[in-house]
């Protein structure tokens, strides 16, 4: 039995072959030292980008995390202080005590 051909549907076109000596304008875009060097400009930016990005992360982890166990903990304390000092001034002066704030000019 041999292969029939099918009936009905459509047919493409033959492709051309790739040694044609006429290339299309597409291939001689693709191909000239413009977009490659265009193509290797965009590589290395984004190569650059990438890193930096990721140390920029680094950093931000850094910078967060010694914050937080640094200075939260002074500014923890110094409103602690600061509410015990208001706190003494209030019972100083449910006492009678003359207020010790700073002198008026």
């Amino acid at each position: 039995m041999a292969a029939q051909p099918k009936q009905g549907g459509f047919h493409l076109p033959a492709r051309r072959s790739a040694s044609n000596s006429d290339p299309s304008i597409l291939t001689k875009i693709t191909s000239s030292a413009i977009v490659s060097r265009g193509k290797q400009a965009a590589c290395d930016a984004t190569f650059v980008s990438k890193k930096l990005l990721r140390s920029t992360g680094k950093a931000a982890w850094i910078a967060g995390t010694t914050f937080l166990i640094l200075f939260v903990p002074l500014i923890i304390e110094m409103d602690r202080e600061q509410q015990f000092n208001e706190l003494e001034l209030q019972q100083a002066s449910l006492l009678g005590a003359p207020p010790t704030g700073p002198p008026h000019k």
